[in-house]
This record gives C-alpha cells, structure tokens and sequence, in this order.
C-alpha cells in the first residue's frame, strides 16, 4: 500500500467532531482533574506509588543500557545535584538577607 492510500485510509477513519471536542475541551478542568487523581493516589498509598514509578523506569532503563549508571553518568548527576544545592543556598540566602 502506498503512502498516499495509507494517508487516506487514516484520514477517513478520523472523525472530525472527535478531534475538534478533544481540542476545544477545558483543559484547566483536566488538569485540575489529574492533580485531584494524584493526590488522592499519595494521600491514600504515600509515597509507594512513586517508589514502584521509579524502579519500573530504572528497570526499563537497565533493560536498555545494562550497564547503565556509567561512571561519567554518575559524575554528571553529581555535578547536576551540586549545581541545585548551590542555586538552593543563593536562594535561601538571597531570602534571609531581607
């Protein structure tokens, strides 16, 4: 099949008024849904939905790279923390000097 009748076969499965309500939908009000759905989430089960997100994507990252973290990875995430600590220590500071 080519790429003009693949374009087609796409196209007519679209449905025009689906993707103009998607567009036009309140996006504050999904948003703000999705906020309400974490929140319960952490309130409910703390911090162990966030623990299980995390070590799925390490898993999924060793599945790609198994010797991932290199050294040179751990050496730019330390410096990456070093860099946060400081611009957190200007900033306290820059607050206390008021």
């Amino acid at each position: 099949m080519g790429e003009e009748a693949r374009n087609r076969d796409y196209n007519d499965s679209m449905n025009r008024r689906e993707i103009e309500a998607f567009v036009h939908r309140d996006w504050a009000a999904v948003q703000a849904s999705k906020s309400a759905y974490w929140a319960d989430r952490f309130r409910d089960d703390g911090w162990l939905p966030g623990w299980r997100a995390a070590d799925a994507l390490w898993l999924d990252v060793r599945r790609a790279q198994p010797l991932y973290p290199s050294d040179a990875d751990r050496d730019l995430d330390r410096a990456d923390h070093l860099k946060l600590r400081a611009d957190l220590d200007r900033a306290a500071s820059a607050f206390t000097r008021r």
